[in-house]
Formats: structure tokens, sequence, C-alpha cells
């Protein structure tokens, strides 16, 4: 039997836990179930509504009393690389870039763990096992690749993997890793840098970051690249001067899930999947 999106997909909330970007702020997400047919026409919808992919679930951040976190996405029309990106760019031109279907291998893994012990041993992350990893690389309902990057010159060892979505008006960088023994390489940095050639070259328009949240250093890179939008009462716009934002924390700032739900655009589906 084949299984077709429904057309009114269910939208739930998570359980309320501790923000990991702001301290003495509890976070909440709104998401619903990805899968069917349909998959792709949905994550293309909704992916420019703000939310995320995580295996088979979309998500957004749906705070009570908070409205930080804002999906970011470069245009990749108005980038235009700063003086530091070329440097990164310099350093690691003699990388090579493979890109392969959704699969995981144990090299891969090794470089997540080394990435994770190095840069967020306390994550929600760290206690991830090799079946799981594998499940997050593997378990994609939509036109995904693993983007992996090789240095010829220490016996192609693996750097840099990225889990990229395609959608219909850019790539999504689901998420990344990179070896911790290179911090002057900027791998994190460069392997943005890259997906920018990869939507140049494939004529998209746009390459989609996750969540920008202003004031938090984790997310303080992400605002260094030209061209940054942030997704804001319902529309892009252009983030023009990320050093004098202030994030909306008024406890109103919010609107109650069934406003939300009802104001999220559904794609038609009654022609049939989105190929």
């Amino acid at each position: 039997m084949r299984h077709t999106l429904p057309l009114t997909p269910q939208f739930y909330v998570t359980a309320p836990q501790p923000c990991p970007y702001l301290e003495g702020r509890m976070e909440r997400k709104l998401f619903t179930a990805l899968q069917g047919e349909n998959a792709a026409r949905l994550n293309d919808s909704l992916s420019s509504q703000g939310f995320r992919r995580s295996q088979n679930v979309l998500y957004r951040p749906s705070c009570t009393d908070c409205a930080a976190c804002l999906s970011a996405r470069i245009d990749v029309a108005a980038f235009r690389p700063g003086k530091s990106q070329r440097r990164i760019l310099k350093r690691n031109a003699g990388l090579e870039r493979r890109a392969t279907s959704p699969w995981a291998t144990e090299e891969q893994y090794d470089l997540f763990r080394a990435y994770l012990d190095s840069r967020h041993a306390d994550g929600g992350m760290a206690d991830m096992d090799v079946f799981e990893f594998a499940a997050m690389i593997e378990e994609t309902p939509i036109r995904s690749r693993v983007i992996e990057y090789t240095d010829p010159e220490a016996q192609n060892a693996l750097v840099g993997v990225c889990l990229t979505d395609v959608l219909g008006d850019g790539v999504s960088m689901v998420y990344s890793f990179y070896s911790p023994d290179r911090p002057r390489n900027g791998l994190g940095n460069y392997m943005i840098l890259d997906h920018i050639e990869i939507a140049r070259a494939a004529g998209l328009p746009y390459v989609y970051l996750g969540y920008w949240v202003p004031g938090s250093a984790k997310m303080g890179y992400k605002a260094k690249f030209s061209g940054l939008e942030v997704y804001m009462g319902g529309t892009w716009q252009k983030l023009r001067d990320a050093e004098r934002f202030v994030p909306d924390q008024h406890p109103l700032s919010t609107d109650p899930i069934a406003e939300q739900v009802a104001n999220i655009n559904l794609p038609d589906v009654s022609t049939g999947p989105h190929r």
C-alpha cells in the first residue's frame, strides 16, 4: 500500500527544556512528521517558513516567552567573501570535495566523535552512539547528500562532513562536523563557503544554515556572512546590523500554537508528489 502525505499534517509541541543558547530561558519546538510521497514538497514549503529537518521530523522554535532563535539563510547572489573568508578559502584550497548518498561510515563516525569531544562535550549529542549517528545520516525521506572533504596531502584523511538536503530553492546544511586538529583552517566556515559555491553552480539561490541567535557566541559566525537573511514575522528579512540586533524576548512575542499552525502555508499535494 502506498502512503501519501495527509492533506493537513499534524503539528505538535515538545515539552519545555533548558535553552542551550540563552541562559535562564526554556526551549520549546513545534514539529510535524515528514513522510510519504509528498515529503519533498512539504520539506520545501516548511523550510521556506523557518523549519528545519531532523531525520523524518520538521521543527522550528516555538518558545512560550521568547522569539530569539531565527532561521537563517544566505542569499547566494548577494554574498561577497570578506578578507578573512578569502583567507579561509586559500588555506583549504587543497581539499577535495566528494558528494555521496546518505550512508554512514565508521570513518565519518570517528570524525564526528572527535568533533563532539573537542567542541560539544556537554551538548545534547554527546552521548550519541554509532547507531544513532547512522540514523541521523541515513533516515531521510527526501533528496539528501553527504558532502565529504578530504586532504590529499594527508593520505586522503577525512577532515570535514556535512549532511546536506537539496531543496527546491537551495541547499540546507542539516549538520556538519570537522577535524578539531586544524583550528587555523576554519573548516566550519569553509564548508559554508563551499556550499555557497555548490548552490551557485546548481543555480539555487539560497544556502540554509539553521538557526541564528543574536548574542550567542556559538552562533556568531553565521552573522559574518554577507547576504544573510533571517526569518522574522512570517517573512525573510536581510540582516543589516547583527551587532545591534536585539532579540525579541518579550513574553508576548510568540503567538499561541493554534495561531502559529493556522498561519503555516501548506503545499498543494493534489497534483501528486513533487520530483
